[in-house]
């Protein structure tokens, strides 16, 4: 055969091995791509979250949905998981689940543990915009539920799982429902709780940072044990100092669900989720 002919079905063999590896591969780049995105936009939105947290039937029942509006950013601590607000500086919830164990512990609280949140992008809370502002720096997470580890008192003082809080509220009826909260993970075993902030209206705001003050707090429970459970309760106060007794603030999880546009204790299966949510629990 011409030696022509040799190179020209050579060079044609070789171009069409080249194509085939081309298209075998395409997928792959894709897909690496796709990954490549994906942990952009992880970075961007989620610190040490757990996306198999999220999964319906799953055991972390205090996760509340996730946000639609894009402002969040979910942060996962070692006591509790908190979804932050970048426009108002506070958080959007912060959910724990709350056990026995972790109802007690020896850690000491000291109130120079306040700090930024690193994590989260600038403008963001700093004890400054708190100073002289008239409002007491107020836990979502207690620090009271997290004296069973040093990381986990010290990571309640982040200001990202802070509120600017009436201080007849944070020091009184707020105090109380925390504390009940406690009597209840000892009584049943464990709870799962989460609570958070609600705006209504433009919100007034402190500090340099611009910080929003809430017009009033939420704090959903729910049980899995012992009479009545699965069971929930919901719960809502003013931003002022509460003057009524604990239970006349209590209401289903569906109303605090309206109030808030949250959709609460998702990995339940549907069926229980939406009959816990439409009955108040006793406990």
């Amino acid at each position: 055969m011409d030696r022509r002919i040799l190179t020209v079905l050579f060079v044609a063999a070789v171009l069409m091995l080249a194509s085939c590896r081309e298209n075998v591969n395409q997928p792959v780049a894709q897909q690496g791509q796709e990954e490549q995105k994906e942990a952009l936009y992880d970075n961007h939105q989620d610190v040490n979250v757990d996306k198999k947290k999220y999964k319906k039937g799953s055991k972390n029942l205090e996760l509340p949905a996730r946000s639609k509006d894009g402002d969040e950013i979910v942060l996962h601590r070692k006591g509790y998981t908190v979804s932050y607000d970048k426009r108002r500086k506070t958080p959007k919830w912060v959910a724990w689940h709350l056990t026995s164990d972790h109802a007690g512990g020896e850690v000491e609280r000291h109130e120079n543990l306040f700090h930024d949140d690193l994590d989260v992008p600038s403008p963001r809370a700093t004890d400054n915009d708190y100073f002289n502002s008239g409002y007491d720096r107020g836990h979502m997470c207690p620090a009271g539920d997290n004296k069973w580890n040093t990381t986990a008192m010290n990571e309640t003082f982040l200001f990202t799982n802070i509120c600017p809080q009436v201080h007849g509220l944070n020091a009184g009826a707020w105090n109380d429902l925390e504390l009940a909260c406690r009597g209840w993970a000892r009584k049943y075993g464990d709870v799962y709780i989460a609570c958070g902030p609600i705006y209504e209206g433009t919100p007034i705001t402190i500090g340099r940072n611009r910080v929003a003050v809430p017009t009033a707090f939420f704090k959903v429970i729910l049980c899995m044990r012992g009479q009545g459970a699965p069971k929930s309760i919901g719960f809502i106060y003013p931003n002022a100092t509460a003057s009524r007794k604990m239970f006349s603030y209590a209401m289903t999880v569906d109303e605090v669900e309206r109030r808030t546009g949250i959709d609460f204790f998702t990995n339940l299966d549907d069926d229980v989720e939406d009959r816990v949510e439409h009955e108040r629990g006793y406990f």
